[in-house]
């Protein structure tokens, strides 16, 4: 296949979001041959695709999601408009306990459907590589049903799934926290390491949670079970989340409202990404942001995510993570888009095959009908997406699905 007329062709590659215009690319055997700064010939056997003079970019890639659930919980956020704090809201039966009970409930056949729904989704808006996380089990079978499910998911949609063990998302009420730790640890690890079920492991740090000792422990624990370690940091109280992160070294940080100064600069050294989730952010209506001018300053590498999940973000989409990337937290249109894409595949250790169009990459690629990349923020609540390549092979076109016999 051969891309040309494309107007912007922003390859992502280098600092910034390298933009050739105009451009053309080359695909072969799901891998990008050649990249040129003009149309190229079509030879025979090769399908030309023309793009309009319109924008084209990496498929985005989404380094933080909880995909797999039994239930949506609507109701809270009816009780967060009315002024119910997460404190009340989970002393009435609500936040990741309920998801706890209804994913508990469902069966690994329900959660793929509902799981490949969502990814599809995901998908139609131009997302061709996702990160998804267990969490709502916080127990050893309902985990590993989750892990299961992700990875049939992963199976059955053209899309990357790339699986994360959080069993340490929070504590099921009929047990301790000393306890869970050695569930966890003891119990589910090997389990998950034994069926080869995820690729990370991720702990939801906070001082009234899993505070840093237990953070650390948690994912030195998986790191002996070959997962590597991911964390949700300092977004309830600055509870040292960012000093975990590089002390274990981490592939990221996730959340990061309230770091410490000292924290960051630790991030930046051992080279953790930070996963913003401005979404999120929006969502729950959060008075703290992430201190993008200091984690600009301090050199932090910034990757973006939509934090997809039933309670606290149901953004599915990333272009509207770009939105509020800009909007909310003060990014720049450039650092928004190496966020969705290099600097996300970055934060999934996937960097060496998609978030950039150059040479023997993965053909995963974003045909848009956009006449300027700076739509992508500007033009809220549009889905951008005219085409979008997985591996070389047409999986959305026209803004719709194309069913797998087509492919």
């Amino acid at each position: 296949m051969v891309l040309n007329n494309i107007g912007q062709l922003l390859t992502m590659s280098g600092d910034g979001i390298g933009m050739l215009r105009p451009g053309a690319l080359r695909v072969a055997d799901g891998l990008i041959v050649e990249v040129a700064d003009h149309d190229l010939p079509v030879v025979p056997g090769e399908t030309e695709v023309d793009c309009r003079g319109c924008v084209v970019l990496p498929g985005f890639v989404d380094p933080h999601t909880h995909p797999v659930f039994g239930g949506w919980r609507h109701d809270e956020f009816v009780m967060r408009l009315e002024g119910r704090s997460y404190k009340e809201i989970a002393q009435a039966g609500g936040g990741i306990l309920s998801s706890v009970r209804t994913t508990r409930q469902a069966s690994e056949q329900e959660l793929v459907e509902s799981g490949k729904a969502r990814v599809l989704e995901m998908l139609s808006w131009g997302t061709t590589t996702v990160e998804a996380k267990s969490g709502y089990g916080l127990d050893t079978e309902t985990e590993l049903k989750m892990l299961r499910a992700i990875r049939r998911v992963g199976e059955e949609v053209p899309v990357t799934v790339v699986p994360t063990f959080l069993g340490a998302h929070s504590i099921p009420k009929d047990c301790t926290k000393d306890r869970y730790i050695d569930v966890v640890i003891e119990e589910m690890m090997p389990r998950v390491a034994e069926e080869n079920l995820a690729e990370f492991c991720d702990v939801f740090c906070e001082d009234f949670l899993f505070d840093a000792d237990d953070s650390l422990r948690i994912l030195e624990a998986g790191r002996r079970h070959g997962l590597l370690p991911k964390i949700h940091a300092d977004e309830i109280g600055s509870s040292g989340g960012a000093e975990v992160a590089a002390e274990v070294g981490a592939v990221s940080a996730a959340h990061l409202l309230r770091p410490s100064d000292r924290g960051l600069e630790m991030m930046a050294e051992a080279g953790v990404i930070a996963e913003l989730l401005p979404g999120t952010c929006f969502f729950l209506r959060e008075d703290a942001k992430a201190p993008v001018a200091k984690m600009r300053k301090a050199g932090v590498t910034m990757a973006l995510a939509t934090d997809f999940n039933p309670g606290s973000s149901t953004l599915i989409c990333q272009p509207m993570t770009v939105v509020f990337a800009c909007l909310v937290y003060g990014m720049s249109v450039e650092e928004a888009l190496r966020g969705v894409t290099v600097n996300a595949a970055r934060a999934l250790r996937r960097d060496s095959e998609v978030g950039t169009l150059e040479k023997d990459k993965a053909a995963d690629i974003l045909v848009t009908d956009l006449p300027d990349y700076r739509h992508l923020a500007y033009r809220v609540g549009h889905n951008p997406c005219r085409m979008v390549l997985k591996r070389g092979v047409i999986v959305v076109s026209s803004g719709s699905l194309v069913p797998a016999r087509q492919t």
